[in-house]
Formats: structure tokens, sequence, C-alpha cells
């Protein structure tokens, strides 16, 4: 019995230190704006997912103005599957074309969406899900590559319904569809439109969940983690093929964010329980860390 208790006294002790170390952090981005890219393993583990959206849930109640993006690749490749519809790529790019871009907005829309809403609210959140198209939130425009079919990117963004949700307390979930002008659906990369958001919501931070430990010097090397970089920094490890192949498109969506004011962009390893609250709410964090450079003091 005294064993068990004084098991119990440091469980409880332990907690204290983390709230006490969470403590001014609480209070630094309390009334900020958080913008979290959702995916990767986060999404697929249903113990991750839960999680994550206690995680979100937790951010909302101390203060801070949680905006979650997704996306959802496996979940459209099952739909595509059931319907007989062979997923094709081109130059890492899903090519979309009428009859794929239908079930991409059904699932990421009508499905995706929707689970992720429900799941916060369970956990005591309230979420609101949104799409690009909900209250002209995203214009978009044909991303350019020839044989891609309705993959877009970023036209515009007007903030308006976002503002008027999180001034409200709800919690905006945002699927990576939107249309063009004249009202075509278009595809989007989810990290490119939460860098935007992100960037047009003058965000506090803007966090990408991976299925990586952050940016590694040596990506065999989950030791060589880089907690932190500065603009030209990243950019140097891209053009010395440190950060290559999938990275580099997240790499210069935080890179993006942040020429356009965001304070801070992180690449973080969503595989790892609670790993928003770590990166946010810890002196060290768990992630890759990139600042302006007049913040690397």
């Amino acid at each position: 019995m005294l064993k068990e208790n004084e098991d119990l006294q440091l469980e409880v002790s332990a907690r204290v230190r983390v709230l006490s170390e969470a403590l001014p952090y609480m209070q630094q981005f309390a009334g900020r704006t958080v913008v979290v890219k959702y995916g990767g393993a986060a999404m697929k583990d249903s113990t991750l997912k839960d999680k994550v959206m206690r995680d979100i849930v937790f951010l909302s109640c101390v203060g801070v103005r949680p905006v979650l993006v997704h996306g959802g690749g496996p979940e459209i490749n099952t739909w595509l599957g059931k319907l007989g519809i062979e997923p094709q790529f081109k130059n890492g790019l899903r090519v979309t074309d009428g009859d794929t871009m239908e079930v991409v907005e059904m699932v990421l829309v009508g499905r995706v969406n929707k689970e992720i809403v429900s799941l916060i609210n369970t956990a005591g959140g309230k979420a609101i899900g949104l799409c690009g198209k909900d209250g002209n939130l995203i214009c978009a425009r044909p991303q350019g590559d020839e044989g891609i079919g309705f993959v877009g990117e970023v036209s515009s963004v007007d903030t308006e319904i976002l503002q008027s949700l999180v001034n409200s307390g709800y919690i905006p979930v945002v699927s990576s569809v939107a249309a063009d002008e004249t009202g075509q659906a278009y595809n989007i990369n989810a990290d490119t439109v939460a860098g935007e958001l992100a960037a047009a919501l003058g965000a506090e931070k803007l966090i990408l969940l991976t299925d990586t430990a952050g940016i590694l010097q040596d990506y065999k090397d989950p030791s060589t983690l880089i907690y932190k970089l500065d603009i030209q920094q990243a950019r140097s490890l891209i053009e010395k093929g440190v950060v290559a192949g999938g990275m580099i498109p997240k790499v210069n969506c935080c890179v993006r964010s942040l020429a356009q004011g965001v304070r801070a962009a992180h690449i973080i390893d969503g595989r790892m329980p609670h790993a928003l609250l770590l990166e946010i709410f810890t002196d060290s964090g768990i992630g890759s860390m990139i600042v302006a450079s007049e913040f690397m003091s």
C-alpha cells in the first residue's frame, strides 16, 4: 500500500509539473489562432485520432483558437476502388478527372469532414465542418500542370466565415475542396490550404502533423532532428538536398506562410500521442519549428 501511495504521489507531482510548465504558454497563446493540418497516421489510427481531437478541444478550452484543416488521400483511394476507378498520380499529384473529383468531394466534404466534426463534438468541443466553397472561404484556380484534371491551388481567401466561427467559440474543420469563380470544384493539397489559411488569418502558428519526426539532417536518423531553423536555413536545406521528396512541399508551405506573417510553422510527428500539446506547451517541443530570422534568438 505504501508503494502504491508513493507511485500515485509521483504521478500527481508529474502532472502538476507539466501544468506549471504549460502555464506561461497558455497565457502567451490565449486568444491566438493556431492552424493545424491533420493527416497521416494520426488520421488512420483510431487511438491517435481520439487523442488529436482531445488535444484540439483542450486548446480551445484554454483560450487558443484552433482551426483544423484535413485531407484524406487513403479514404479517397478506398472509395475509388469501391467504385471501380483506378487511382492515378502524376508527379506526385492525384490525377483528378470529373468522376474522381466527384468522389474526392463526396469523401472529403461528406464523410471525412463530418467524422472529424463528430469526434470533436464527442470530445466536448463545438466543431463546424466547412470546405472552401462555404462562404467563399477559398477561391481556387487550376494548378497548371497538364494532364492532372481538376487539381487546384489557392487563388484567394476570405476569412469572414472563419472569423465569425472562432469568435463565437466554434472550432472550424476545413476540407481541402474549393471552387473557382464559375463554381467548378477543385482538389487542393491540404498542406497548401492550411498554409494559406494561416497566413490570411494572421495565425500565431501553423502546425503540420506528419509521419516523420520533423526535419532531419539525416533522414535515416531520427536523432538528427533539427528543432529550430529560420527561413533561410530551410531554403538552404532544400537546395542541398537535405530536405527532399515529400518534405519539400511541406517546408515550402511553411516558408510561404511565414513570409506572409505567420509567427512560427511546425512540422511534427503526428504518430506521437498528444503531439500538439507537447509541441505547443512544453519548453523543448518535439518537432521542427521554422521561424523568421528575427525570432531565432
